[in-house]
């Protein structure tokens, strides 16, 4: 019996359609989130259904898919609403880089793409390499701050982390880069991130611009190395807190970039 593949995909979130428009699969999309921003023409191309913990069920139905694809226990709900409508739903939940990759994997098994998911999953490694390989080589390798939101101050998931350090850089918090949820990753003293010095601070505000300043500006953080030395920058969420090729590249790089030119400033 041949197998049937889905022919009418909806991704609630970013990772999983830009996966598909690198395999080729694009055609099987026929919705996608608001929040998609990469690659750029899926915004002109696709009808947007859904934000990230909301979506519209009814439009989503109404495009009579036959398979959509979510993320984490964030989407729960919206799952459980289309589940009980009767449709297939795959909820990924990759927090690491190993996750990212073994994600790439099943959507190119779930479309009849396994050997150019391999391939894309191969050209990522051999990128993520080189990365380590130019990392390797710099002289020290800095303490880095990742702030992923301001108020609560949280910082860096498990995939941000584990970048970080393939990047050349020392995980700020490493200790809560493993805990999923946000709310397990909040720094509750901001003072904490004063006395352990970080050289490099990259924040990335899920949903809203950074503001350098206005964390510059927070009690006895220009005591900070980092802050002290204009070394504070913004990494687009979408380009590295989307847990999809677009950190493993985009994300990769700007973090490597950052990290080797605190480097190269010296203690």
């Amino acid at each position: 019996m041949t197998c049937r593949l889905p022919r009418r995909i909806v991704c609630l979130t970013e990772e999983t359609c830009e996966t598909l428009y690198l395999l080729g699969e694009q055609d099987r999309i026929v919705g996608i989130s608001g929040f998609t921003v990469r690659p750029a023409r899926a915004r002109r191309e696709k009808p947007k259904v859904a934000a990230f913990t909301s979506a519209r069920i009814d439009k989503i139905l109404a495009l009579e898919p036959d398979l959509v694809l979510g993320f984490s226990d964030l989407q729960a709900d919206i799952a459980a609403a289309l589940i009980r409508a009767g449709l297939a739903v795959h909820v990924f939940n990759q927090r690491t880089l190993a996750g990212i990759l073994a994600m790439i994997e099943t959507v190119g098994a779930l479309v009849g793409a396994p050997d150019r998911a391999a391939a894309l999953v191969a050209e990522l490694e051999a990128g993520m390499g080189a990365v380590a390989q130019a990392a390797a080589r710099l002289p020290r390798r800095p303490c880095v701050y990742f702030e992923e939101w301001d108020a609560p101050l949280i910082s860096g998931i498990g995939w941000v982390s584990e970048l970080i350090t393939l990047a050349g850089g020392e995980d700020c918090f490493p200790e809560l880069a493993g805990r999923a949820a946000a709310r397990e990753r909040v720094i509750a003293d901001p003072a904490e991130v004063v006395r352990r010095a970080p050289e490099l601070i990259i924040g990335s505000w899920c949903g809203k611009r950074f503001r350098p300043d206005s964390l510059a500006a927070r009690p006895g953080w220009d005591a900070i190395p980092a802050v002290r030395r204009g070394q504070v920058f913004e990494i687009k969420s979408c380009d590295i807190l989307q847990p999809g090729p677009a950190a493993l590249t985009d994300g990769l790089k700007q973090l490597h970039a950052r990290i080797a030119a605190c480097a190269a400033l010296g203690p």
